[in-house]
């Protein structure tokens, strides 16, 4: 690949986000350590640059609590290089509750439109929850990556969930009404030929993708250094070699009965689950936190990947001191793979101390992050 093949972030500007006044930032081709204690607002910056790849909070923080305290909205626009140079802007007013965003100067005619605007990957300590979480943080970690890089399946999730959304709302009624049961019925099946034929649409897309990086998730936490062996697969109620429409529409009409009861649908993709397991067992339960962060640390590895092969470009990775409860000999060893794969791409890092950046990326630019501002490292006090 060459250097046009890597999503690079040239200029900054940022308003009135979490706990940041006003930053304009150009960080170098190759990247840039942000250095600061805790709560000084390096974690808000990489969030910041995040928000442009899909145009929400990482932290899954609601857009008006993002807004800096005392301000009405926050602002964040950037340069961006890819495969062309494109300008994103996105802001958020608390009084009008409206997300805007203009992309080449443009109002995008579909707000998905400036999804991935800016390819990247953010690394961080939270991500043990990939693992270690519940089953939702696993479909979210698939559903933001393969809407980004999966042609049809943002239109098939957005669709999917409206009609769960309807198909509850009416289980939920006829829970609360005095309808007999053939209109009970009625009123929740007529939701589910839509939620079988979107609803397959994400089946398939998400088996495809852990069925393709199973092999590859083994030999990174080998790697990384886990002599364990562990394993992922995708847990669903669908059978590989089922026509997944026919399958979601019979396992919906199936337990219908039990959904008019609670109030639920039981039965779809939003149940779906990536089982990681160690030797046979499930790893949330048996693994040790080392053991669950190298796992993590190979998934998102995994989604860099897809970027680079789906895309044809490299993400900016986005660190945030994601190594510092790792044991020494996994964090050197993620680091080495790290820069061995990253070639020229662009690493923009966050750590609490000079004396904690790895040694692999001192080279890079310094910047010091203190009460929300930032300014280069050398000469700031």
């Amino acid at each position: 690949m060459t250097a046009r093949d890597t999503a690079r972030l040239v200029r900054l500007d940022v308003r009135d986000f979490r706990n940041l006044e006003r930053v304009e930032l150009e960080p170098p081709p190759e990247g840039v350590v942000l250095i600061g204690e805790n709560g000084q607002g390096k974690t808000n910056l990489l969030e910041a640059i995040y928000y442009l790849q899909i145009l929400r909070s990482a932290r899954g923080a609601r857009d008006r609590d993002l807004i800096r305290f005392g301000a009405e909205a926050f602002h964040l626009q950037a340069d961006v290089e890819t495969d062309c140079a494109r300008q994103v802007g996105v802001g958020f007013e608390r009084a009008g509750k409206r997300k805007r965003v203009r992309l080449d100067g443009a109002i995008p005619e579909r707000l998905s439109d400036a999804l991935g605007a800016l390819p990247s990957v953010m690394f961080s300590p939270d991500d043990v929850e990939l693992v270690a979480g519940s089953p939702n943080v696993r479909r979210r970690f698939l559903d933001i990556m393969l809407a980004l890089t999966t042609r049809g399946y943002l239109p098939a999730l957005q669709r999917y969930r409206a009609a769960l959304a309807r198909r509850n709302a009416a289980l939920r009624d006829a829970v609360r009404s005095n309808k007999t049961g053939s209109q009970v019925a009625a009123h929740a099946a007529v939701w589910e030929p839509a939620l079988a034929e979107h609803g397959a649409v994400i089946w398939s897309a998400r088996a495809a993708w852990v069925e393709s990086v199973a092999r590859r998730f083994e030999a990174l936490c080998r790697e990384i250094g886990e002599s364990a062996n562990v394993r992922m697969a995708y847990e669903s109620a669908i059978e590989p070699g089922q026509d997944p429409v026919a399958a979601l529409a019979g396992a919906l009409e199936a337990k219908r009965g039990i959904d008019l009861k609670r109030g639920l649908t039981h039965a779809g993709p939003h149940r779906d689950d990536v089982c990681v397991t160690l030797d046979g067992r499930d790893l949330r339960t048996f693994g040790s936190a080392g053991q669950q962060r190298t796992a993590a640390i190979a998934l998102r590895m995994l989604e860099a990947a897809t970027f680079t092969e789906r895309l044809g470009r490299r993400p900016v990775f986005l660190l945030d001191d994601p190594f510092a409860e790792l044991d020494a000999r996994r964090a050197t060893r993620i680091l080495e793979m790290l820069t061995r794969e990253s070639g020229d791409q662009q690493i923009i890092l966050a750590v609490p101390r000079e004396s904690d950046i790895p040694s692999e990326l001192t080279s890079l630019a310094k910047l010091r992050v203190a009460n929300g501002r930032v300014g280069w490292f050398e000469g700031v006090t």
